[in-house]
C-alpha cells in the first residue's frame, strides 16, 4: 500500500512541474501549479513522517511556509491585474 502512496506523489509531483513548465503564459496558472506541488510534496511528509512514526511537527512549519507562500502570490497577482489588467506574461516588456 505504501508503494501505491509513493507513486500517487511521484506522479502528482511529475504532472504539476508538466504544468508549470508548459503553462508558463499566465500567473495564475502558474500559482495553481505550484500549490498542486506543495500539495504533493505535503503529501510525501506526511506518507513519510506516519510511516517511520515520528513527530508531525515538521508538517506544521510546512504549512505555515506555503501558506506564505499561496499568500504572496496572491498578492502579486491582484497587483498585476490592477496595474495592467491581466496576468498575461507575454504582453509584459521586462526591460
Amino acid at each position: 500500500m505504501m508503494i501505491y502512496n509513493l507513486m500517487l506523489v511521484v506522479v502528482m509531483f511529475f504532472i504539476g512541474n508538466m504544468i508549470f513548465v508548459s503553462k508558463h503564459k499566465h500567473l495564475l496558472i502558474i500559482l495553481l501549479s505550484l500549490e498542486f506541488i506543495v500539495l504533493s510534496i505535503f503529501f510525501f511528509f506526511l506518507l513519510y513522517l506516519s510511516y517511520s512514526n515520528y513527530d508531525m511537527y515538521m508538517l506544521m512549519v510546512f504549512l505555515v511556509f506555503t501558506v506564505c507562500e499561496g499568500a504572496l502570490g496572491l498578492s502579486i497577482l491582484v497587483s498585476m491585474i490592477r496595474t495592467h489588467g491581466h496576468d498575461y506574461f507575454q504582453s509584459f516588456n521586462l526591460l
